[in-house]
């Protein structure tokens, strides 16, 4: 008979009610247990999206996960393991090395030899450097993993070319309204319990969301948490209680890039009043200062150029004195900048020129200088003709000689065609002059 055990001693975490049978926070209780519970994401898990399609056949490539936090990237790869009877499992780029690579590989490889597959789910994927990421190569090329990376960030910038041919990208979007408002739903459902909240504060609070399903359930259980017996919250008590502000936009999303449009077009369609409107929205949501300050100057050389050259100067002011100012008197000079561009004469004619010389410039291929132009340091370039003929404007007449520099073999080209507005009527002016002076100097030259 075995001896009697000791009674054993309550920890300190269960004595405190902190064990195991503790209650876990709403977002891991709701966590979806089938991918047809995920909300969201239909056009990769709807009836044709692109995931249910590869289930349909039971098999599985290596796969990106983009989007924004909070849209079910982790869950939808747990999923398919087991939708796929593959062995979960899991790192992150941000805590793991070399070492913790190794391990999980020769891991993998002893599953595949019982038989038995693997989903290695790499969070955060890029946060590996280069050299780990093409560490990943042979076991994804072998098949001894299925490996399913995550990131918030643009895989085309911040994954090798090499590991993004062998997987395939997956874009996962911010939760729109109606999807947050199942998340509310289901939670509701769940708890046996409504959001003590009138119509107008719960849309504010999908929008506290921002896009992000399991912070929209954290949000929840926050308001739970606050509300006394038969309180129903506004919009004004919402936030005061929650400390948090709704945001205008997802400065990660649809709203942010719609915004900034709408701010460069009206600039570009000179309203400063609309203009002003869209500035002040993005400020007011919390957009950087700097990245507007950035896209004014942007804004300066496509759609104003050189029908105002002063306008690059003064974006570019404006980006310096928010620099030294700081929040809020910095943003009075982005917005002065704005009004400025906005009533400034517009012309892309510089934009354009440029596209068309980057065009020639990849067609035409290595086309040497005409040697008139090139220098001529040594005694056989002397003799190959460098540098022979070559006119030097400044003791022209007019300054002017009305020589030929592009390539014999590419014929001179009209890239930059500067209209009749701003200061570029004056360079208009000079163009035609030139051109004038060389039809009459060096005919076509």
């Amino acid at each position: 008979m075995s001896p009697k055990r000791p009674q054993e001693t309550p920890t300190l975490f269960a004595a405190a009610g902190l064990d195991h049978e503790a209650p876990h926070p709403l977002p891991d209780r709701l966590r979806p247990r089938a991918l047809s519970e995920v909300v969201g994401q239909d056009h990769i898990l709807g009836p044709d999206g692109a995931l249910t399609r590869m289930l349909e056949t039971r098999t599985l490539g290596s796969l990106v996960f983009w989007g924004p936090p909070g849209t079910g990237k982790t869950t939808v790869a747990r999923l398919l393991a087991d939708a796929t009877d593959l062995h979960f499992e899991q790192i992150s780029a941000v805590f793991s090395g070399v070492a913790d690579l190794k391990k999980a590989f020769d891991a993998a490889r002893a599953r595949r030899e019982m038989g038995k597959g693997t989903l290695l789910f790499v969070d955060e994927v890029h946060r590996f450097n280069r050299a780990q990421q093409d560490s990943f190569l042979p076991v994804m090329e072998d098949g001894t993993v299925v490996m399913v990376g995550a990131t918030t960030e643009n895989p085309s910038f911040e994954l090798n070319a090499a590991l993004l041919s062998r997987a395939r990208v997956l874009v996962f979007h911010s939760l729109d309204a109606a999807a947050i408002e199942k998340l509310f739903a289901h939670a509701e459902a769940v708890e046996g319990r409504k959001l003590p909240l009138d119509a107008e504060a719960r849309a504010v609070l999908a929008r506290m969301a921002d896009g992000d399903g399991r912070a929209s359930l954290t949000l929840v259980e926050e308001v739970w948490r606050s509300a006394r017996a038969g309180e129903i919250f506004n919009a004004a008590q919402l936030q005061d209680i929650l400390q948090r502000r709704a945001p205008i936009y997802d400065k990660s999303a649809d709203g942010h890039y719609n915004l900034i449009s709408a701010l460069h077009k009206s600039v570009r369609g000179s309203d400063p009043d609309a203009a002003l409107y869209y500035l002040a929205r993005m400020l007011d949501a919390g957009e950087d200062p700097l990245f507007l300050a950035r896209r004014v100057v942007r804004m300066a050389v496509e759609d104003i150029g050189l029908a105002d050259p002063q306008a690059l100067v003064i974006a570019n002011a404006a980006k310096d004195a928010f620099d030294f100012l700081g929040h809020p008197e910095g943003e009075l000079a982005i917005a002065q900048a704005v009004v400025y561009l906005a009533t400034a004469p517009k012309s892309n004619a510089v934009y354009t020129a440029f596209g068309a010389a980057m065009q020639t410039a990849k067609q035409a291929g290595s086309l040497l200088p005409p040697k008139h132009i090139l220098n001529s340091p040594t005694k056989l370039m002397k003799s190959e003709g460098y540098g022979s003929g070559y006119e030097y404007d400044h003791d022209a007449p007019d300054a002017f000689s009305g020589q030929d520099y592009f390539p014999e073999a590419l014929g001179r080209q009209t890239f930059y065609d500067p209209p009749e507005r701003g200061f570029e009527r004056e360079i208009r002016k000079r163009l035609d002059y030139w051109a004038k002076l060389r039809r009459e100097r060096g005919g076509s030259r």
